[in-house]
């Protein structure tokens, strides 16, 4: 598979990528953490942001009753943290791809869905 180009990539749908976390304040998530995207590439072309929900390999998530197991590809497992969504200026946080990739629809499916039960954000 051919690298993507870093000047024409914009962050998709269903894409897990690479960005920076800091600053943190509190019990958020610091650093530079995997993100798996929610909002749509357009969004993100137009307006230099992306929403997404942060990812972990740290264990102490297994039973977190707000993350959901993303198995990798060579067995490693991270979680997608439902109760804190994230939005940011992916550009000026050096967002790049991460080497899971793209595609990841299913994953996002399980990951809205535990947020509209944990929130209710559906309910009209």
């Amino acid at each position: 598979m051919a690298a993507k180009n870093p000047l024409l990539w914009v962050p998709e749908r269903g894409e897990i990528i690479f960005i920076q976390h800091n600053p943190q304040a509190g019990k958020e998530m610091p650093d530079d953490h995997p993100m798996l995207v929610f909002s749509a590439k357009s969004f993100a072309d137009k307006t230099g942001i992306v929403v997404g929900f942060p990812m972990t390999h740290s264990k102490m998530h297994a039973d977190n009753p707000f993350a959901i197991a993303a198995p990798g590809p060579k067995g490693e497992v991270g979680y997608v943290i439902v109760n804190q969504p994230k939005s940011f200026d992916w550009r000026a946080r050096n967002a790049r791809p991460h080497p899971w990739g793209s595609g990841h629809t299913k994953l996002l499916k399980d990951a809205l869905k535990r947020f509209d039960t944990t929130f209710g954000v559906c309910d009209c």
